[in-house]
């Protein structure tokens, strides 16, 4: 293994962009980025201080120079992309949803298997090291036994018919969107964070959005504008309603259509003795309650558990961020490819659960009924 790790980023879009900066963060050299056009990664490669701007992300994948592969492209890229890095030897960082379903996802996990390299999957939000110091307090028993998982993750980036993005077509973004896209994310966190396994699940789906602007624009921007509309065939919002393998109850509105909300992921753990409330926009904080009353605890090295305090970077009060998760998450990949084993990594095995969770959602909510999450 070289000294630096030499890394390609396939996919220069918003989320392109913030791998880019992590993989410089981290200390590596971006040696190529690829795009959708070849013009617009020439042009990311100036803004992005990238080597060269490679000629398409299938050649990225396979470069002779490349060590590290990182997979930001529309979610149906990424299983042909991810095989194809790992069967040419490299180490791959590969956005989720990991494929398009369970199957897709564990291909490329076998692919990372075969291969002996590292497939990792950003759920970032594990990386707020007030999260770790959730995860600790409920590891130590802090809160006595888990009773109830509950919590939201809502966005607004898709409240209007002019909103629109190629996440919203199937065939490009998966039959599932605002589940897979946002309640991917908030499943891991709180199975990560509370140690339990989401057992069966019981969904609601709804499209509030009937039609959509057919011209499409970058995720989380302002309204794509246009005339002309096409038919919305995946889910604005998703209901849940879960059991947990260790036998507590849970429940998650998973919205991309609600105003005002820019990305909350709130979660709230209620155990026997306690309880723990996280809110991703405000993430310098967890709030602690008790019978007696809630206390607030905020992000500081000197008094968080070991693990939390590794991620914290900053001195307290001096607020760590989105970009801050991704650089800590990217280095913490990178310490794995050199042979370390970090604590808390989301590999490819944490990608294909994630698939198999939304897979099980989408069949509760076409057969309105439980249904077992595959283990």
């Amino acid at each position: 293994m070289r000294e630096q790790l030499r890394v390609g980023v396939a996919g220069t879009g918003f989320i392109g962009r913030v791998h880019a900066h992590a993989v410089r963060s981290a200390g590596a050299r971006l040696v190529a980025v690829a795009a959708s056009t070849p013009e617009s990664a020439r042009r990311a490669a100036g803004e992005l201080g990238a080597d060269r701007a490679e000629t398409d992300a299938a050649a990225l994948a396979v470069a002779p120079d490349v060590d590290v592969v990182h997979i930001c492209t529309p979610n149906d890229l990424h299983e042909p992309l991810a095989v194809a890095a790992l069967e040419a030897g490299k180490h791959v960082v590969c956005e989720k949803p990991l494929a398009l379903d369970a199957e897709g996802a564990a291909r490329i996990q076998a692919a990372a298997t075969a291969a002996g390299r590292v497939l990792a999957v950003p759920y970032v939000y594990r990386f707020h090291p007030t999260v770790r110091h959730a995860r600790a307090l409920v590891a130590a028993g802090d809160l006595g036994p888990l009773r109830l998982l509950h919590g939201s993750y809502q966005q607004d980036w898709l409240a209007s018919a002019d909103d629109s993005s190629w996440r919203v077509d199937p065939d490009i973004g998966g039959a599932s969107r605002a589940f897979a896209d946002i309640g991917s994310h908030w499943c891991d966190l709180v199975e990560f964070t509370s140690g339990h396994r989401i057992a069966r699940v019981c969904a609601l789906t709804t499209t509030v959005v009937p039609e959509r602007s057919s011209t499409g624009g970058p995720a989380f921007s302002s309204a794509a504008g246009g005339d002309a509309r096409r038919p919305v065939q995946t889910e604005d919002v998703a209901l849940v309603l879960f059991e947990t393998v260790e036998g507590a109850a849970g429940s998650v509105v998973v919205s991309q259509v609600s105003p005002g909300r820019k990305n909350r992921l709130w979660f709230e753990l209620d155990g026997a003795d306690g309880a723990v409330v996280f809110d991703q926009e405000q993430p310098e904080r967890i709030e602690i309650g008790r019978r007696e009353g809630r206390t607030v605890l905020f992000r500081d090295p000197a008094t968080m558990a070991p693990d939390a305090a590794r991620l914290a970077t900053m001195p307290a009060g001096h607020a760590q961020g989105y970009q801050d998760c991704f650089n800590l998450f990217v280095g913490d990949a990178y310490a794995a490819i050199r042979g370390e084993t970090p604590a808390g990594l989301p590999t490819g095995g944490d990608g294909v659960r994630s698939a198999r969770i939304i897979d099980a959602v989408l069949a509760s909510a076409k057969t309105r009924s439980w249904q077992e999450v595959i283990s």
